[in-house]
């Protein structure tokens, strides 16, 4: 990150925004992978409103479900709330969440779908899409989505459209790919429902095309290059995660690779970069555009419908090459998330002043600003600063992918020159030269921000340019 400015001592703790409302769908109990992203998501339970925990089976015809591992693992959370709430403020008592566990039926595809199939858990999330609440509801999908398919068969037949369409619009689903028929379905039968994805099953091979294997992946499913791997072995994670206390204890080895589900849950998280809304915007979670994508062997059907899904970025990787993948929307991101997960196992055990906190970004300027062509751009973050008093290093870049402004890369790969790019202040000019006409369009420039403390933990801003005649 360059030169390291000593700045912004004293900061107080900054609370996390309203948090997003989730309520998560897990086939808990085969795949370890499940268990491993509910630890990483109780320790950031205070960015959300968490108001479903629903045990969902398996792929197959008759499968049992396991809401003991829910509760289970949402007891360890109890042992160590209070400590987290010592670190960062917001976080729900296990009463709280013990309170929205609940279970489908235990039948997997469609035949968990239809008259006489509702469960406690398709029936809470009728009841939690229909609370008073004007957030959007995020679905994060870990197995097969036959609760939320049975909760909008259930609406379609007993309700209006316009109904429906109120109950659809308040729905934001991420799935980890399909694991039984209820997907596709569910895309089929209610094309306006946001839905983000990577289509297909893995018993043909979809698991390997997938954006989300990236966040652990490289080895196994992934078949990638370019990614630190030995961030997500188990070892790192015997260190970083298991040895800390009840909830670590809580947090299995991996079979197959390290927690596949939690890209549904990461790119929510409040860290300056993450935009919910905008999946097309790049976070912690991946990045996706809205198309209709062709059909490949691996599909149980053709998609019928735009959706959110795999889209590529250009990221050099730890080994000195350019990679141009899906997989790279995630893993380029993969030292900050990862060693973030790192601090927030701390908090579960030490004392504030024994722990490493996130550092806060602060623009001195707007967010958004207009630009025209070999104009001359001010980027500054001075106020930023450190809760714990630690150096900062600072890393502005161009986030290309995310724009609408079409530039191709210089010869040494670097998409934009930002001069002080290792500064609290920076500039940029416009480019005019490799721009694709009428060279107008938007620029993502990402601030990112990283303490000198231990683990080192990063924050960001991004600044949107508007490029203009």
């Amino acid at each position: 990150m360059g030169v390291v400015c000593a700045c912004g001592v004293g900061l107080s703790r900054v609370d996390a925004r309203d948090g997003v409302r989730l309520f998560v769908l897990t086939d808990i109990g085969g795949d370890p992978d499940d268990q491993m992203s509910l630890v990483r998501l109780l320790v950031y339970a205070n960015h959300f409103d968490i108001e479903g925990l629903v045990a969902t089976p398996p792929g197959g015809a008759t499968r049992p479900v396991h809401p003991e591992h829910i509760r289970r693992i949402v007891a360890a959370y109890g042992q160590v709330r209070d400590n987290l709430e010592s670190h960062e403020p917001g976080f729900p008592t296990e009463a709280s969440l013990q309170a929205v566990v609940a279970e489908g039926v235990p039948l997997g595809d469609m035949d968990g779908v239809g008259s006489g199939k509702d469960s406690t858990g398709s029936e809470l999330l009728i009841a939690t899409v229909d609370r008073d609440d004007p957030r959007p509801l995020w679905v994060p999908v870990w197995g097969g989505p036959n609760v939320l398919a049975q909760a909008l068969w259930k609406v379609r037949e007993t309700r209006t459209p316009e109904q429906l369409a109120r109950f659809v619009a308040r729905l934001r689903v991420y799935a980890i790919s399909d694991q039984d028929a209820s997907g596709p379905w569910i895309r089929e039968h209610f094309p306006d429902l946001f839905y983000i994805v990577t289509p297909g099953v893995n018993a043909g091979g979809g698991f390997h095309h997938a954006t989300w294997i990236a966040i652990g992946g490289d080895k196994f499913h992934g078949r990638f290059g370019g990614a630190d791997f030995d961030l997500v072995t188990n070892e790192w994670l015997d260190r970083n995660v298991r040895a800390k206390g009840p909830l670590g204890a809580v947090y299995p080895h991996w079979e197959f690779m390290m927690e596949g589900d939690t890209p549904s849950f990461l790119g929510l998280i409040d860290n300056g970069l993450n935009v919910p809304e905008r999946p097309d915007w790049g976070g912690w979670g991946g990045r996706y555009e809205l198309y209709t994508p062709k059909t490949e062997k691996w599909f149980l059907q053709p998609e019928t419908r735009p959706i959110w899904t795999n889209v590529q970025d250009e990221v050099l990787g730890v080994d000195g090459q350019w990679h141009t993948t899906n997989h790279a929307t995630i893993w380029r991101w993969r030292e900050a998330y990862q060693n973030d997960f790192a601090a927030r196992m701390d908090w579960t055990i030490k004392l504030y002043a024994e722990a490493n906190h996130p550092p806060v970004v602060k623009l001195d300027h707007p967010a958004r600003m207009t630009a025209r062509a070999g104009e001359r751009v001010e980027l500054s973050a001075t106020a930023s600063g450190d809760p714990d008093g630690d150096p900062l290093s600072f890393h502005w870049f161009c986030y290309e992918e995310p724009g609408t402004r079409a530039m191709s890369n210089s010869r040494s790969g670097v998409k934009h020159e930002i001069v002080g790019f290792d500064q609290a202040k920076a500039h940029l000019v416009v480019k005019t030269a490799r721009v694709m006409p009428p060279g107008l369009g938007t620029m993502h420039i990402v601030l990112a921000v990283t303490d000198h403390g231990t683990p080192r933990l990063t924050r960001y801003a991004r600044v949107i340019i508007d490029v203009v005649p």
